[in-house]
């Protein structure tokens, strides 16, 4: 398989190393809309201007995805989908049915197929929502997220005027995690269940009041839960929060018998050193996956509800089954 990198931040960087772990795929460039001068990859991927891709069709089966859910995705999957088979993280929950429809209707124009919104969440948490919900249809979901940095939020407080750097960690409330592992099933809302904690560094002279402001009160984000703010030098970021830890729970409480007598928990969580390069390996296990779909005949927009998990493994159905079945 020939794949593409488009956008070179953390998660660029981390689909060029997922890549050379993945026995199937060879990457052909990465596209930037930087002067591809100015940037160095880990190894010697050769580097392009954005505007030469249309010249590169031939080169790649899979173009994948790297900008930011914010503002980047959501003109970037609908725009390559008409021309490439793509794959996408897009993570803000509340406007997926949107960027599907969106992306759905420029695949199939295009004649591609493109999977949005794989990652850890949306992605592999979705599918263990999915999976445990099915398996006890009488019981309760919860997610739990941290205490890790969140690449979307920080990358939207990124965009407000004045922010030169930001970390957004995400942390869940202690008490809210121990009531649903006791199995006690309480009713929380999103604001019970974890704190945003936003470390920035604003430009010289900036209105922080207006900054802090504008991440306290942004929809999508920020505005339903309790969030901090705190601003902090260069020198801070660099020493205290260099990192981009992270990870999270996915539980389901379920009861099964006649009357509901027997009690069961199914809990999967992850434990993340680079969310970056976590992500970066789910976008390449789902970029396969998209190339066989393809090789298949199929067209339009796809998620991981969508994808036969054999897809995303290089190896055969024969294999699959003597050696994980």
């Amino acid at each position: 398989m020939k794949m593409a990198i488009y956008g070179y931040g953390n998660l660029g960087r981390g689909v060029e190393c997922a890549l050379r772990q993945a026995p199937d795929a060879r990457l052909t460039g990465i596209y930037t809309r930087r002067p591809p001068e100015t940037v160095t990859p880990v190894f010697d991927t050769p580097v392009y201007h954005i505007d030469d891709l249309p010249a590169h069709r031939d080169e790649i089966d899979v173009l994948i995805l790297c900008g930011g859910s914010a503002t980047d995705l959501p003109r970037m999957t609908p725009d390559m989908a008409r021309l490439f088979n793509v794959v996408d993280s897009y993570d803000t929950h509340a406007t997926i049915p949107t960027h599907f429809a969106n992306v759905d209707a420029a695949a199939k124009e295009g004649g591609t197929v493109a999977l949005i919104s794989a990652g850890w969440d949306p992605g592999m948490f979705s599918l263990n929502r999915l999976y445990a919900s099915a398996v006890l249809p009488e019981g309760r979901d919860y997610t739990f997220w941290g205490r890790g940095v969140s690449q979307g939020h920080s990358d939207a407080i990124r965009r407000i005027d004045g922010v030169v750097d930001a970390r957004q960690y995400t942390v869940p409330i202690q008490a809210a995690l121990e009531a649903v592992r006791s199995g006690a099933n309480p009713d929380l809302t999103t604001r019970q269940k974890h704190l945003r904690e936003c470390y920035v560094v604003a430009a010289e002279g900036a209105d922080t009041a207006r900054i802090e402001r504008e991440i306290k009160t942004m929809p999508n984000y920020f505005a339903d839960y309790d969030t901090t703010v705190t601003f902090i030098t260069p020198e801070e970021m660099q020493r205290d929060h260099a990192g981009i830890p992270h990870g999270g729970f996915v539980i389901r409480t379920g009861v099964t018998g006649a009357v509901g007598e027997h009690k069961h928990t199914i809990e999967y969580s992850l434990k993340l050193d680079s969310n970056p390069e976590f992500t970066a390996s789910v976008l390449v296990a789902y970029a396969r996956a998209v190339y066989k779909a393809y090789c298949r005949g199929e067209k339009g927009c796809k998620t991981v509800f969508d994808i036969p998990p054999a897809d995303l493994s290089p190896l055969s159905a024969g294999e699959l089954r003597r050696t994980m079945l």
